[in-house]
C-alpha cells in the first residue's frame, strides 16, 4: 500500500480497469443486439409470406432466448407484426413509415435539384436545401457558386435552426407554442454577435418572416455571410423543406439580392407544384422582382451592411 493511501482508495484503483472492461463488454452486447435486430428485419423482409419462430431460429442462428426478446421488442415497436392465428412474423408498419420518410427526402431532392441548379446558374451564388428536425435544419442538397469565396457547408450537416435563414423559414411555419416547446425557453446558442439568443426575440423574428414570406440570416451563423430563404410546401400544405441563397457581404447589393429572392420564390413554387401543392400567395408576390426589392428595402432597415452603403 502506498504511503498516505487508504485501503478504500487502493480498492477503487484496483477496480477501475474492471469497470472499464465491464463497460466495454456491455457496449459490445448492445452492438450485437442491434446487429441481430437488423438481421431479423432483413430476413423477414425477404420472406413476404412471413416466418415462424422455428424458421427464424434456423435462419438467423440467434440463441432462442435472445430471439424471443428481440422479437418482443421489434413487435412492440411496430417493426414486425405477429399474426396470432398463423404465428408468422411479417414486416410492421414502422418499416413502411421510415421507408416513406426516406423516399420523400429522395423525391424532394430529385425535384428540387434542377431548380436549384437554375437558381445557382442565374445568381452564381450558393443554393441550399434543408428540412427541419426538431431545433436543427438538416442539409439535403447544395449547389455551389463558382466564386473562390463562397459558403463552406456539407450535405448532411446539422445547424441550429434559430441562427439560419433556412431554419427560420421553416420555424415560421410552426405555431408559436410549438416553437417555444421545442426550444424550452432556454437561452439559444450564440454563434456570432448577430445571433438571436432568446426565444422571445426568435418569436418576434418569426412574425416578420410570416409577414413577408421569407427569412434572412444576417451574419447570424457565419460572419460576413448573408442568406435569404423561403419554405417549400407539399400537397398537404405543410412546409417540408426550405431553399436559400447565400451571399458574402463583399458581393452583396440590394438589387442582386432582390433578383435572387424572386428566383427563390419562383423556384419554391415550381418545386411545390411538382410535389402537388397549391401556389403560396406570399411566394407569388415575392416572385415579382419589384415586390421582392420593396420587401427587402422594408426589412433591410435593420441590417447594418445595408445602412452602411
Amino acid at each position: 500500500m502506498n504511503p498516505g493511501s487508504t485501503g478504500c482508495q487502493r480498492i477503487r484503483e484496483d477496480r477501475a480497469p474492471v469497470s472499464e472492461a465491464a463497460d466495454e463488454a456491455a457496449a459490445g452486447e448492445r452492438v450485437k443486439s442491434a446487429s441481430r435486430a437488423l438481421d431479423l428485419i432483413e430476413v423477414v423482409a425477404a420472406h413476404e409470406a412471413g416466418l415462424s419462430f422455428p424458421t427464424l431460429l434456423q435462419l438467423t442462428r440467434i440463441p432462442k432466448s435472445s430471439l424471443h426478446a428481440l422479437l418482443g421488442v421489434l413487435t412492440a415497436r411496430g417493426y414486425l407484426d405477429l399474426d396470432e392465428a398463423s404465428r408468422l412474423y411479417t414486416l410492421g408498419v414502422k418499416v413502411w413509415e421510415n421507408g416513406q420518410s426516406y423516399r420523400k427526402s429522395r423525391d424532394l431532392v430529385r425535384e428540387a435539384r434542377p431548380v436549384m441548379e437554375a437558381i445557382a446558374a442565374a445568381t452564381n451564388e450558393t443554393v441550399q436545401l434543408a428540412r427541419l428536425d426538431g431545433t436543427e435544419n438538416v442539409y439535403l442538397a447544395k449547389v455551389d457558386s463558382t466564386h473562390p469565396l463562397r459558403l463552406q457547408s456539407e450535405v448532411g450537416a446539422r445547424l441550429s435552426a434559430h441562427a439560419t435563414g433556412l431554419g427560420k423559414a421553416l420555424l415560421a411555419c410552426l405555431p408559436d407554442k410549438v416553437v417555444r416547446a421545442r426550444f424550452a425557453e432556454r437561452p439559444l446558442p450564440r454563434m456570432t454577435p448577430s445571433t438571436i439568443v432568446t426565444v422571445d426575440a426568435l418569436i418576434q423574428e418569426l412574425h416578420r418572416v410570416r409577414r413577408w414570406g421569407f427569412a434572412v440570416d444576417d451574419q447570424e451563423y457565419t460572419p460576413g455571410l448573408f442568406c435569404v430563404a423561403v419554405p417549400i410546401r407539399d400537397h398537404r400544405d405543410e412546409a417540408v423543406a426550405a431553399v436559400s441563397v447565400s451571399v458574402p457581404l463583399l458581393r452583396l447589393k440590394l438589387p442582386m439580392l432582390a433578383a435572387a429572392l424572386a428566383r427563390l420564390a419562383t423556384g419554391s413554387l415550381e418545386i411545390a407544384r411538382r410535389l402537388g401543392a397549391a401556389d403560396d400567395p406570399a411566394l407569388l408576390r415575392l416572385a415579382d422582382p419589384a415586390f421582392a426589392l420593396e420587401a427587402l428595402e422594408e426589412r433591410g432597415r435593420r441590417w447594418s451592411w445595408l445602412a452602411a452603403r
